[in-house]
């Protein structure tokens, strides 16, 4: 079972939340949370596999709440917004959330998502999230630009998978390109992540386009 814990603060769209994901067979809603500060409580308590949550919240917003629960690794995290490229998803996905949908999503696709992400993969529309990536990583940031030199802990292997990650591409299709199978390149995703400490593999799509590989 994946155990889920969903986090909105407008009780009638939590409420069709957990309807949907509770009509799944593999999918249980563990918890509920009305705002930022009880999703962080609640992931602590209860330790779900996934955090779903809105990234306009009140007392805590989505932003802080990923990047307590990612921080702390309590659960992965996949982001709710009303609009595709506001300001609040890239803060969200800065903080380590594995990826976003939009409120509007049907219930199968959202269902979808949930196990996606609790499947390691992170990234939920690939053709989405290559346009997410480009606008994300062209964004002006504080922190110091990605400094190619962190891509010397990598193999050539883990590079070239860095680069498929950067372009948006599933874990099938790059097990596809790069002519390996999809267990091999889990085994590179996770090693890389490991070694340039990073939490998920939006992150790592970041870096990719950061560093132009």
């Amino acid at each position: 079972m994946i155990r889920v814990l969903v986090a909105e603060d407008q009780s009638a769209v939590r409420a069709g939340l957990v309807l949907i994901l509770g009509s799944a067979p593999d999918i249980e809603v563990v918890g509920e949370a009305a705002d930022g500060e009880q999703a962080v409580s609640l992931a602590r308590e209860l330790r779900p596999d996934l955090v779903l949550t809105d990234v306009q919240m009140p007392r805590l917003d989505g932003v802080a709440a990923t990047r307590i629960v990612v921080g702390e690794q309590l659960a992965d995290v996949l982001v709710l917004t009303t609009f595709d490229l506001d300001e609040y998803v890239f803060g969200a996905l800065r903080a380590g959330a594995a990826g976003f949908l939009l409120k509007n999503t049907d219930a199968k696709d959202l269902i979808a998502a949930v196990r996606t992400v609790a499947g390691g993969e992170g990234i939920v529309a690939p053709a989405v999230t290559r346009r997410l990536i480009a606008e994300f990583a062209a964004k002006p940031v504080r922190e110091p630009t990605a400094d190619p030199a962190v891509l010397r802990e990598l193999t050539r292997r883990e590079r070239e998978v860095l680069s498929c990650l950067g372009e948006g591409l599933s874990n099938a299709a790059v097990a596809e390109r790069l002519d390996m199978a999809e267990a091999t390149v889990k085994t590179h995703v996770s090693r890389l992540l490991g070694k340039l400490g990073l939490r998920s593999r939006v992150q790592a799509a970041v870096l990719a386009q950061e560093l132009g590989i």
